[in-house]
């Protein structure tokens, strides 16, 4: 057994957090000496201990910490950082995005090109049989996990698609969210067959008005081009907008690594009121 001064030294924990643990139950000593009050820990607390610095590492807050610890279950400790993991991943993606933006903004500002006027064609697009998943997504970030999803799906079923289908975001949201998105992705099949949970056969609409806007390069650059839509549709207010609005990316990650060689069409449904 250690005093908690040797047990410090040897952890490399101060004794200061040794005895906060103690006080927040996440690690009590292992004895307290009835005559002299020393804490005293033993050598197979130091494992446990390592798992709290860990685990306090990942910005766990200590209510998780001491549910972890109580499971006493290595397949839920592991499942837990995983979970972290992808949370970081997430984050760092997310990271990543934000830069992107503002080297695109400063990139534009420097070459004055900040409005860009982008091509808007109003195009009647014919009604697609398509299958489709659809789900609520944590946030945008996470829309290649459905076509990674849907994808599986197509080839463990067998399911025929189209020689040049057309694979398509739909964005059913009234408003722009930041998380618990409402979306579906789907490519056009040669038959409708029974639906399967989350994946679904629908006949997609017959469009007569459908704003299309194509978008070029980096996914961050696409607020722009929805901009620049807006300022066209406020001088066009004889349109108004429907949903589910849809983007088709043709150039992507998929098929180039150069983000600027990206090609996205944006397509937004429209109602003529007059």
């Amino acid at each position: 057994m250690f005093k908690i001064g040797e047990f410090s030294k040897l952890t490399q924990v101060s004794v200061r957090m040794l005895r906060y643990y103690d006080e927040v139950n996440l690690l009590k000593p292992m004895e307290v000496d009835k005559f002299t009050n020393y804490r005293l820990y033993s050598v197979e607390q130091i494992q446990t201990l390592q798992k709290i610095l860990l685990l306090r590492d990942m910005d766990f807050p200590v209510k998780k910490i001491k549910d972890i610890l109580n499971k006493e279950n290595e397949e839920i400790f592991i499942k837990e950082l995983n979970n972290k993991k992808k949370n970081l991943y997430d984050q760092i993606y997310g990271l990543k995005e934000k830069i992107n933006k503002i080297d695109t903004a400063v990139k534009d500002i420097n070459q004055n090109k900040f409005d860009i006027h982008s091509n808007i064609i109003i195009k009647n697009i014919p009604s697609y049989n398509m299958l489709i998943l659809r789900k609520r997504i944590k946030t945008y970030f996470h829309e290649s996990e459905l076509w990674e999803e849907l994808n599986k799906y197509i080839n463990e079923n067998d399911i025929e698609i189209e020689k040049d289908p057309k694979c398509i975001t739909f964005f059913y949201d009234e408003e722009h969210k930041e998380e618990n998105i409402d979306i579906a992705v789907g490519v056009c099949v040669n038959k409708s067959n029974q639906d399967d949970g989350n994946f679904k056969y629908i006949q997609t609409e017959e469009a007569e008005n459908m704003a299309s806007i194509m978008a070029y390069g980096d996914f961050s650059n696409i607020g722009k081009y929805y901009y620049d839509f807006a300022k066209w549709l406020e001088n066009h207010n004889y349109y108004k907008i429907k949903n589910p609005t849809r983007q088709i990316c043709h150039i992507g990650p998929f098929n180039s690594t150069n983000p600027e060689e990206y090609l996205t069409e944006l397509q937004i449904p429209l109602i003529k009121t007059s």
